[in-house]
């Protein structure tokens, strides 16, 4: 009997190489390098690896659901990620509790080997001895980080964690510190002089670092009226040159990560709040993007060129907002100066919109929120962020000029690097199909879709009591936007051609676009460093590589002219760039969650009412109303039943009474548990009601009887309240174990 292949191009069972991922249940994955579905490892199999290690592996057999199980057979490299937890001493022996649960196994660490750290605190350990079959791991306390409950720990752990760069090199300060406090004489050489054109910047109330200002005109555009578009963005480039110790710096940690009362900033603050941040009154080197906006929106023409600028005010989006709704307001009256231009800036953000909603950009209403702390960072509150016409007008300004670096660096037949935001797969096509098609939406997806199609759904079904469950599917069924010098446009903007080239104070891609730009207006060539010794980022791409070659999925679009290797050299900035993204998105989540955890246990027992976000087969993840926390309602607190989860439907279904629990469905919990090392939040449903169980029993047809033939009101009643704490029954339980069991084995955990 032949077995085939789980390799591709072979005829034999191969070794297969890739990275753990490791599971607090025990259990781990091996994250394949070519992409396709990890590998399970049992527990005994995670005995001698950890979380991050690369190994080599091997499939050993196939579990019912024809998804693969493993086993280790080497392990090819061991990261030197130092492990952070809580040094605890019991029964005589010091051990170190991981506080990622992900590495599965505590840390022995020798008597004389802790240094001056004490029980109880957060410590960092390096690992002098490797887990083995028979032996737990073994290291020696590195630093220690101090108490659980001090202000900042959070943090702390978060930073090392996921390995985030928070310390500049002495080098970089050094040439930090060497540069002029202010513009000088010579910086303003071969400069547009815009220090009369009253620029302003608009930001939040909080923000320290300024990247862009903004100026509205009205004009004529070819024969008719329109409006003249400045968009002016920190020069970075001036002062930070390439292969530089601060552009070596700011490339190693690719963006600013931003946390709840504290940011880890990509530039050293000397350039990031002073130099290079658009503070008012004062002269500042910028890129200007100069743009001719047509009555409808449309980009009639454009230029860019360096250039120097005084900015007449520092604006928050709150005050402009209320110029915008009354100019003859007291803020309108404070900046009686400055309010016809704000006027022509809501005047060219309408025509903006149009232009948006013409080509079909997908644009869902999503609520995003933020943690208000007091001075010891406790979460004092979460609300929810309003998006005033102030926002979506720097938003749209910000993207034409996005639109036009990126049309520019094309046209200038250069490489750099475009943010691509790429179509549904058709995998994830297909699941939408089915899911429009159970929810009777009576609209669906193309084989190739448009995001106008995405967009006539959702406004098809805005008024519908699942329109969130509808847009939340539309979402989930898109890509992630990546970094890349291979133009594939922008799927959710509708746009052919897009980059980054206004925040470059805190995102490295724009100071690539930028150099790129003036090396296009002097007609040069810009040229990447040299490329350090090879890392993750170019180990990626070399595999990325060979299975575009192998395998190549799509019809490119037109390339810049450009050789083999120097492409090369921008899709390693591009990996690079979109990973760090990546972890700078995972340690603020990380922090906000732990921060959440920490503030929902002072509300243990209470009772919130929410909204269903989430559906799986073991149970549903409630969205509080009033605090926008998340938590999950265990199966086995939703009734005494059996439950069965419909993935077409996304939703959970009791087969005896038909009660639905779906995205959007309203309920009340009560706070049950929180673990916080876990960043887990518990709830358990407290509306059972008699009224909402007939009403689902009415709907599938069986309202006069329940179990057993019981009249439905007293099987109801029958019920256990499991907000009161009673014991789910067997069966229940039984179907909470095979659920359980079912979310341990092989699944695609990277998307």
């Amino acid at each position: 009997m032949y077995i085939k292949s789980t390799e591709k191009n072979s005829g034999l069972v191969d070794e297969i190489e890739g990275a753990i991922q490791g599971h607090r249940d025990g259990h781990g994955y091996v994250v394949r390098d070519d992409g396709e579905a990890d590998i399970y490892l049992p527990p005994n199999e995670m005995r001698a690896v950890l979380h991050r290690d690369r190994v080599r592996a091997r499939i050993v057999r196939q579990d019912r659901r024809g998804r693969p199980e493993g086993r280790v057979v080497e392990i090819i490299e061991r990261p030197p990620h130092p492990i952070i937890g809580r040094l605890l001493h019991e029964s005589g022996v010091w051990l170190v509790a991981p506080e990622d649960k992900r590495y599965g196994q505590d840390v022995l660490v020798p008597k004389g080997a802790t240094g001056l750290a004490k029980a109880g605190q957060v410590v960092v350990v390096e690992l002098t001895e490797p887990p083995s079959l028979y032996g737990q791991p073994v290291g020696r306390v590195k630093e220690v980080l101090g108490e659980v409950d001090d202000p900042g720990m959070e943090i702390e752990i978060a930073v090392r964690k996921y390995s985030v760069p928070h310390e500049f090199s002495e080098a970089c300060i050094a040439q930090a510190r060497s540069l002029p406090d202010k513009v000088r004489v010579q910086d303003k050489r071969k400069r547009v002089d815009l220090s009369d054109v009253p620029l302003v910047t608009i930001d939040g109330e909080d923000a320290r670092d300024f990247d862009d200002a903004v100026y509205c005109e009205p004009a004529k555009v070819g024969r008719g009226k329109g409006w003249r578009l400045l968009v002016a963005i920190a020069d970075v480039s001036h002062y930070v040159e390439t292969g530089s110790a601060i552009d070596i710096d700011g490339y190693d940690r690719a963006t600013s990560v931003y946390f709840p009362r504290r940011v880890i900033p990509m530039l050293p603050e000397k350039l990031s709040n002073g130099l290079c941040s658009l503070n008012p009154e004062v002269d500042r080197l910028c890129m200007v993007c100069d743009m001719l906006i047509t009555a409808d929106g449309e980009i009639h023409a454009y230029q860019f060129y360096p250039a120097v600028m005084f900015s007449h005010a520092r604006m928050t989006y709150t005050e402009v907002a209320a110029i915008l709704a009354n100019t003859r307001g007291p803020e309108a009256a404070r900046r009686k100066e400055l309010v016809p231009h704000f006027l022509n800036l809501h005047d060219v953000y309408r025509a903006l919109l149009k232009a948006r909603n013409a080509r079909g950009a997908v644009d869902f209403d999503t609520v995003e929120t933020q943690i208000i702390c007091d001075e010891n960072g406790r979460i004092e509150q979460i609300v929810p962020r309003v998006r005033n016409d102030a926002h979506k007008l720097i938003e749209e300004a910000m993207l034409a000029a996005n639109v036009c670096s990126a049309d520019f660096i094309q046209q200038g037949e250069h490489p750099g690097l475009f943010r691509v935001h790429e179509g549904p797969t058709p995998e994830k096509i297909e699941i939408l199909r089915q899911y429009l098609k159970a929810m009777a939406v009576g609209m669906t997806v193309s084989d190739e879709p448009t995001p106008m199609e995405f967009q006539k759904i959702a406004l098809a079904t805005k008024d519908r009591p699942d329109a969130q469950q509808i847009s939340t599917m539309l979402l989930r069924s898109m890509q992630q936007a990546i970094y890349s010098p291979h133009n594939s446009g922008h799927f959710g903007l509708a746009y052919e051609a897009y980059t980054h080239f206004t925040s470059p104070i805190r995102r490295y891609p724009d100071l690539l676009v930028h150099r790129v730009i003036k090396a296009i207006l002097l007609k040069e060539k810009y040229q990447l460093p040299a490329l350090p010794t090879p890392g993750e980022a170019h180990e990626k791409l070399a595999r990325r590589l060979a299975a575009r070659a192998a395998a190549p999925t799509q019809k490119p679009k037109k390339q810049p002219v450009a050789s083999s290797r120097e492409l090369q050299a921008w899709e390693a900035a591009g990996l690079h760039c979109s990973a760090n993204e990546r972890r700078a998105d995972e340690a603020s989540r990380d922090v906000e969650a732990w921060l959440k955890c920490k503030y929902m246990r002072d509300h243990l027992g209470e009772e919130y009412s929410g909204v269903v976000t989430a559906a799986t087969s073991f149970g549903i993840f409630v969205t509080l109303d009033a605090m926008y926390v998340e938590g999950l309602v265990h199966i086995t607190e939703l009734g005494g039943e059996y439950f069965k989860f419909d993935e077409a439907r996304q939703e959970l279904r009791g087969e005896r009474t038909g009660i639905r629990y779906a995205i959007g469905s309203r309920l009340r919990v009560q706070v049950s548990r929180v673990d916080l090392d876990g960043r887990k939040i518990d709830f358990r449903l407290v509306r059972d009601d008699e009224e909402f169980m007939a009403r689902a029993m009415k709907e599938k047809g069986v309202a006069a009887t329940g179990r057993e033939g019981e009249p439905a009101k007293a099987s109801a009643k029958r019920a256990p309240r499991k907000a009161a704490g009673a014991k789910a029954p067997k069966q229940a339980v039984r179907a909470a174990k095979k659920a359980a069991a079912k979310a341990k084995s092989p699944r695609k955990t990277r998307r």
